[in-house]
């Protein structure tokens, strides 16, 4: 009759922690690939990797390092394609930001805001093997700038177990007071991705 109390007990200690366990604040780590549009005719392959972590059930933080294909506006890339050569300049950036999500644990639609740093590296092709290419990229090499990053963008998560998937829209934004920034014509350095990841939640 005595074992009835402990039997009591040791159900609610167990019951009062796995309660905790459900609430502790959970991560995920992914890895992502996206597609770049910068006009009608050219896209762009970018990629990277993020981290998030929960705040609140809804309200996760985020961080990401990746890579962006071209941020030259749709303008400047479609007057490039009518030339022999092509340019372009690409960013890796790593930037932190918030995350907003509704929904249940399976199916999560979200919004999110970040900022960082982007290393701009501008490219030239089409001169030709030899010589000539080797010294205008090493040209360009000397003239890559860092400058700010935002990005706005959201879609769905999709989570079964451990396993999640990410289905997305990122717009960046690279504010930049270099001669690059020039090639804008006017416009800004930025790119619209649309972006599918996988990942693990832990």
């Amino acid at each position: 009759m005595r074992t009835l109390p402990f039997t009591a007990i040791l159900v609610a200690v167990l019951s009062l922690a796995s309660s905790a366990h459900a609430q502790e604040p959970h991560a995920a780590v992914q890895a992502f690939g996206g597609l770049g549009v910068g006009s009608f005719t050219t896209t762009n392959t970018n990629f990277g990797g993020s981290v998030s972590g929960d705040l609140t059930p809804n309200i996760q933080v985020v961080g990401e390092v990746g890579r962006i294909g071209n941020v030259l506006p749709s303008m400047t890339q479609t007057l490039i394609g009518l030339t022999p050569v092509d340019f372009n300049v690409s960013a890796w950036y790593g930037q932190g930001g918030v995350r907003f999500t509704g929904g249940s644990s399976a199916f999560r639609p979200y919004a999110e805001a970040s900022a960082g740093i982007a290393r701009l590296d501008p490219h030239l092709s089409g001169l030709g093997p030899g010589l000539p290419s080797v010294i205008a990229n090493a040209g360009l090499s000397l003239l890559n700038r860092t400058a700010p990053i935002a990005s706005i963008g959201g879609g769905v998560t999709f989570q079964g177990g451990a396993f999640l998937a990410d289905i997305g829209y990122r717009h960046r934004r690279v504010f930049s007071d270099s001669w690059i920034d020039a090639l804008a014509l006017g416009d800004s350095l930025s790119t619209n991705e649309v972006r599918l990841g996988f990942g693990v939640r832990f």
